[in-house]
């Protein structure tokens, strides 16, 4: 029997204050929502950005 390998899948980090779409990850599928404190070049200063499939 063959196992069936989760492929990783492309993921947008969404600044919430702005909501721009300012990184780009492959991850595996499942867990929870990443929420990491990103920089924002708009804002020029860190915020929080979350996870989201586009």
């Amino acid at each position: 029997m063959a196992k069936s390998k989760k492929k990783a899948e492309t993921v947008h980090l969404v600044c919430e204050e702005t909501g721009d779409y300012n990184y780009i990850l492959r991850r595996k599928p499942g867990g929870e929502k990443l929420k990491l404190k990103k920089y924002s070049p708009r804002l020029r200063k860190h915020t929080l950005h979350v996870e989201k499939k586009k």
